[in-house]
């Protein structure tokens, strides 16, 4: 038995490398097979300038400690080594591999006459901008130590250093608010310098920052000229410094790329190229022309470190199938809706000019593009003649298992070899699974995971295809939880709520619909369930990540909310004079019509208004903000009591019994006394009545099984998670789908798509469901913040025979895998070392069996004992207790 130190990070940062925490939390995360493993204290080594210091701790803590010494310096390095111990004769770790971390520039003053630079000219008006290409070249006079590049742009950039790419991040630096926070990227550009003659280059598209975004035509929101702003900062073997920063002295040019939108796609002109642009010998073509370049406003104040990581190709889809339509189209089938953009290898006569339109269905056998409404999603390249063109474009990103492709020319034959799909997306840690003994469960969690990889793009948009791609709250609010399990989502989030913080404050403590907010909404307005997002993703986060520092900065916006941003009545309720989108896309609501749903939208604002206040008082409860959880938990009981008094009557009977308005009082425990399990009945019966198909919409559907499951009515969730009718999750997947869709109805059972202009095949909202099942399938939730503690209380169902679930907790890989045979139910668990688990087996009540780190199996032997063998490889047998009770902590 052993146990050692796989992972040591820092923040929440998957690559420490310009950050922007001057002393920056470490974690640790375990392996190994120690049994009942504990740590009891740690050593931190820091080594940096050249010393090399060691710090004792005595603590059992792993996650988010403290940094141990002085704060480093702006764009200062560290190698940092852990070493932890079991204590009592248990097991020591190894000293981990040394991890490095490095700051970013702390301070405006380390960007010292840095400028804005963009191309000397008049900038396009009401129209797409054309890429700008920037450049400058250098001298270095001695060897090179060390360098490091800090970038960022207004719009979307590439850097080159002597013709080669810097780094593999895409559509850099991301989305923000950019009036708030504007990104910048640090890369190690060592080996890309030489003593001698060098060049520096940059292209820069419109992306977010100028492009169109929104459902109307509305361009340069946050500006109308692409700019860049960047240094590099070269230390000398001698010590030396110098630094090459982006000045007047650079100059400016367009090349092959003439349009790069964010909706509409590429149109590249080889005949425009400039080849070897960004290189030493470069000489420009004589169809180009290089001019100056002009200073815009300058960044400062709002230039950020990353808190998450960057977009990245991270994927290769082969083609699975070459399509002829009906009308004698070629279409080329991916076998998967994804997110990216292809990849050609091709060669062709000068001026073919290859059209390629990007579709998530096909309808009558030819490619739907009415759901994609204004937005075109076509790339053009017009072929150079001079050979084999490698090809991808470089600031636009598309939805997609189908592609139209025109033009094809005949010299490269169009195979798998002459096309890929590239997938990408912000590059997030995997961290969860869940494989089950049904094929189509197994398939609707990779519909789900491949809809948040699709829509995680620096923010959490509710498509990739059609003119919106936006940061949907609603959306976001309904689905962190099961993100959370997928990925280790805590850098993500932390980045966007501090732009949904940023956006509340300077609108009176409203939380927009979207954020970053685009004027294509409209004005910014209160909503509940949208709005509700600064409270509820915060708490979700800190659930799965266990960071109260993250918290305490969330808290501030989660409080403002319920204090200021909510309009209410007398009552202290919804004003419901203001809009709501309610339980949006409730399956009954009218086709034009989502927001119609069964349930009333003061309903649901209001039920979830009370959830979101008792959420307030248990963050102060976590900060130890003990006066403001008192007022906050009182204020939830009074508004408790309000909600009763509008919404349910003397007999317990909620305005609308229906499966949103039932959950809701269930779930968020709304019920008087001794109502809510008459109500629960009413809810199983309502269930029955619609042949178990789902009655819910974005503020229903993600509560709807724990509400069921926290009543003991799992076997009923059960039956509507094996529906393959529409309205249901598995109906997706009978029709071939391969991501979650906007609508239970986007494709209809005619094979045609939903007529509706509002109709996603990529929209991870209802995919919300994966959490119950990541519970309750799988067996595995936090028991307290962090995973600290792990809940294992696998329940089965649905025909399921088997089941399997991971999770890399903070503290390293938490797995259930259960299967029932004729002698009953068994379960294999691993739980981390660090950490411990509660167990409470199918069928046992309350009884929970408390458990350390190893590999455990449990065996349900008839319905009066179980059978346990502990990692220290004693078996014992557990009486099964009467419901209520609770089992000792065990001692294997």
């Amino acid at each position: 038995m052993a146990v050692s130190i796989s992972q040591v990070s820092f923040e929440h940062h998957v690559t420490a490398l310009g950050i922007g925490e001057a002393s920056p939390r470490i974690s640790w995360r375990f392996e190994g097979d120690a049994g009942n493993w504990s740590q009891s204290g740690y050593s931190i080594e820091v080594s940096r300038l050249g010393k090399t210091d060691v710090f004792d701790v005595n603590s059992s803590e792993s996650v988010l400690v403290d940094w141990p010494t002085v704060a480093l310096s702006s764009a200062e390095s560290a190698l940092v080594r852990v070493k932890a111990y079991g204590g009592d004769g248990g097991i020591d770790t190894d000293w981990s591999e040394a991890f490095p971390v490095e700051t970013g520039l702390l301070a405006d003053e380390d960007w010292s006459d840095v400028q804005m630079i963009a191309a000397n000219r008049t900038t396009e008006q009401n129209a797409t901008h054309q890429p700008i290409l920037l450049r400058k070249g250098f001298s270095l006079d001695s060897d090179v130590a060390s360098a490091r590049l800090y970038i960022t742009a207004y719009g979307l950039y590439e850097a080159y250093i002597n013709g080669k790419r810097v780094g593999d991040a895409v559509l850099a630096p991301g989305w923000q608010s950019y009036n708030h926070r504007l990104v910048y990227d640090t890369y190690d550009v060592t080996k890309l310098l030489q003593n001698g003659n060098n060049s520096f280059g940059i292209q820069v598209g419109e992306g977010w920052y100028a492009g169109r975004i929104g459902f109307d035509t509305s361009r340069n929101i946050w500006g109308d000229t692409l700019g860049a702003f960047a240094q590099i900062v070269i230390t000398h073997a001698d010590g030396s410094q110098e630094t090459i920063k982006t000045d007047l002295t650079w100059a400016s040019s367009t090349g092959a790329i003439t349009t790069s939108e964010i909706y509409d796609g590429e149109y590249y002109d080889s005949a425009n190229d400039q080849p070897g642009w960004a290189t030493t010998d470069f000489t420009p073509p004589g169809n180009a022309t290089w001019i100056g370049v002009k200073a815009l406003a300058s960044p400062l104040g709002r230039l950020s470190a990353p808190d998450g990581p960057p977009i990245r190709r991270l994927e290769e889809v082969e083609l699975k199938e070459i399509i002829t339509t009906p009308s004698g189209k070629t279409v080329l089938d991916f076998g998967q809706n994804l997110v990216g953009w292809l990849r050609l290898n091709v060669s062709g006569p000068a001026g073919t000019a290859i059209k390629m339109v990007h579709v998530e269905v096909l309808e009558n056998g030819e490619i739907a593009t009415a759901p994609l409404r204004t937005a075109k999603q076509t790339d053009t390249v017009v072929l150079s003649g001079n050979g084999v063109q490698v090809w991808e474009p470089t600031f636009t990103y598309h939805g997609f298992r189908f592609v139209q492709v025109d033009n094809w020319p005949a010299e490269t034959t169009l195979d798998k070899n002459s096309v890929v799909a590239i997938v990408v997306h912000s590059d997030m840690q995997r961290t969860g699974d869940l494989t089950t003994s049904d094929s189509l469960l197994n398939k609707l969690v990779q519909n789900i995971w491949w809809s948040l990889k699709g829509n995680f793009m620096s923010v959490p948009t509710d498509c990739p295809q059609r003119d919106e791609r936006l940061g949907w709250t609603g959306d976001a609010h309904a689905f962190s939880p099961t993100a959370n399990f997928l990925y280790d989502t805590a850098g993500f989030w932390r980045g966007w709520l501090k732009d949904v913080a940023s956006e509340q404050a300077e609108n009176s403590n409203i939380v927009p619909v979207v954020v970053p907010h685009v004027p294509g909404v409209g004005p910014v307005y209160p909503t509940a369930v949208w709005g509700d997002v600064v409270v509820a993703n915060a708490w979700n986060t800190y659930q799965s990540s266990g960071d109260l520092s993250a918290l305490k900065a969330q808290y501030v916006g989660a409080k403002a909310w319920i204090d200021s941003g909510i309009p209410r009545g007398p009552n202290g309720l919804w004003d419901h004079t203001y809009f709501q989108f309610g339980d949006w896309l409730d399956p009954k609501a009218p086709n034009d019509d989502p927001g119609a749903a069964t349930t009333d939208s003061g309903l649901v604002a209001d039920a979830y208004l009370v959830y979101v206040t008792s959420l307030v008082s248990q963050m102060a409860t976590a900060l130890g903000l003990d006066a403001e959880a008192a007022t906050y938990a009182n204020s939830t009981e009074t508004l408790k009591k309000a909600y009763q008094a509008a919404w349910i009557d003397g007999d317990g009977i909620v305005a609308n019994e229906t499966q949103t308005g039932l959950a809701l009082s269930l779930y968020f425990e709304l019920f008087p006394s001794g109502q809510d399990t008459p109500a629960a009945q009413r809810l199983q019966n309502i269930i029955a009545a619609n042949n178990y198909l789902v009655g819910t919409g974005f503020a229903g559907t993600h509560l709807l099984g724990l509400a069921l499951t926290k009543y003991g009515l799992t076997p009923d969730f059960y039956s509507m998670l094996m529906q393959t009718t529409v309205p249901s999750w598995l109906y997706q997947v009978v029709m071939n789908g391969t991501t979650t869709w906007e609508r239970w109805d986007s494709l209809l059972p005619n094979g045609t798509v939903n007529p509706n202009m509002m109709t996603s095949f990529n929209h991870y909202a209802f995919g919300s469901v994966a959490n119950w099942m990541f519970r309750t399938i799988g067996g595995l939730a936090p028991a307290e913040p962090g995973w600290k503690t792990i809940r294992v209380a696998p329940v089965p169902g649905g025909g399921l025979t088997s089941a399997s679930a991971s999770y890399l907790s903070p503290y390293g890989t938490a797995s259930t895998d259960w299967y029932i045979d004729d002698s009953g139910f068994n379960l294999e668990l691993v739980v981390p070392p660090n950490s411990k688990a509660e167990v409470t087996m199918p069928g046992a009540g309350d009884q929970v069996l408390n458990v350390g780190s190893g590999t455990h199996w449990f065996r349900l032997s008839g319905e009066t004992e179980l059978i346990w063998d502990a990692p220290d490889g004693q078996e014992k047998t557990i009486p099964l207790a009467p419901k209520g009770a609770r089992i000792a902590s065990g001692s294997g």
